[in-house]
């Protein structure tokens, strides 16, 4: 990663603190780790001072991080992460007001009060106001992570054959995206016929008939970034009756793509793609119409009816309508979409336009 966008995003994230009348920042989310180190690994936090970041990791990681944290002190440490943060803290006179992030396990938490004497506080949101708006670099590499996820299908598409089960064509898809040289951001939902009707269905031993469809929820992560895509077509005839959900389904997604905009209220989104669901008598999903994606596959915003403030430039977001009904039929279309001034940009759709019908 580019060191001096990483040195901005310090400067950005010092700025924030100063607001809030804070001099150092531990930050124990991994995603947030990564968006101020640009460190990839695991077991690491990071501290933010007023005049230094300290990346805290053990010696597993510590060459990698040497490599890829540049801008940065590498602290390898020997005991546990609570008390190599304490020890820290101790060296650092200047430190007066330390914020540690929300998300840290409360165990943690009670850990490093114990340890330390300067007063602490939890902070939420600082590092991820600054995540939510991508940056041209961060939306290269969603828009590059979409274009492996397309060659990937597009590749698996000649061997889905009548007879392979739902975990073989999970792991054909993911066997080809790490042959593209990308790993995947989430576990690959395959779903064939009515096991569709369960969002989060996990790839069983079901297999593919002669007439019969097919969903794929999947994702590719590519230089830490993550697509999110979903797609549902058929194999052989179909009935009137999916290729009517499925259009519904279309429809609904292209009415809130069409919404999507700087300065949009973010539930105003939401209620574009239900509305159409309910004028063609289907059953509403119950999960939100999309959320951010980034570092993580879930990130802010959310968008759904409960969603408070609007869409800002930069946000990337999925739009990801569907209709479930249980026992007979699941169809849920996804696309990864950029938030611009005027409008919106597909990041994902360019580059994956499946037929409905697979012969």
């Amino acid at each position: 990663m580019d060191n001096r966008i990483i040195r901005n995003r310090i400067k950005a994230v010092r700025q924030l603190l100063n607001k809030n009348k804070t001099d150092s920042l531990v930050v124990a989310k991994p995603a947030n780790v990564t968006y101020i180190t640009g460190f990839c690994g695991h077991d690491s936090w990071a501290v933010i001072t007023a005049n230094a970041v300290y990346l805290l990791t053990d010696s597993r990681y510590t060459e990698q991080a040497e490599n890829q944290c540049l801008p940065c002190r590498i602290i390898s440490r020997t005991g546990s992460m609570t008390e190599t943060v304490a020890k820290l803290v101790k060296r650092l006179k200047s430190a007066e007001s330390i914020a540690v992030e929300k998300s840290i396990p409360l165990a943690a938490f009670e850990q490093l009060k114990r340890h330390i004497s300067t007063r602490l506080k939890t902070a939420s949101d600082i590092i991820e106001q600054l995540r939510s708006s991508k940056d041209t670099g961060e939306i290269a590499a969603i828009r590059t992570a979409s274009v492996i996820a397309a060659r990937a299908l597009v590749q698996s598409r000649p061997n889905i054959k009548q007879g392979m089960t739902e975990n073989e064509l999970a792991g054909m898809l993911d066997l080809q995206i790490r042959r593209l040289g990308a790993i995947n951001s989430f576990e690959t939902i395959v779903a064939f016929g009515a096991n569709a009707s369960c969002p989060h269905h996990q790839p069983t031993a079901r297999k593919l008939k002669k007439n019969d469809s097919i969903l794929i929820d999947f994702g590719v992560r590519y230089k830490s970034y993550c697509c999110d895509i979903t797609r549902c077509f058929g194999i052989g005839k179909m009935t009137p009756f999916y290729k009517k959900v499925y259009n519904a389904v279309q429809q609904a997604q292209t009415a809130a793509i069409k919404t999507v905009r700087a300065g949009v209220e973010k539930s105003k989104v939401d209620a574009a793609a239900r509305e159409v669901i309910k004028k063609h008598g289907l059953p509403v999903y119950g999960h939100g119409t999309g959320h951010g994606l980034g570092l993580e596959i879930h990130e802010e915003p959310v968008i759904s009816s409960q969603s408070k403030g609007k869409l800002k430039v930069g946000e990337v977001i999925t739009i990801e309508p569907a209709v479930y009904i249980p026992g007979r039929v699941g169809i849920r279309i996804e696309d990864d979409v950029l938030v611009t001034e005027t409008g919106c940009r597909i990041l994902s759709r360019n580059y994956l336009q499946l037929p409905l019908l697979l012969t």
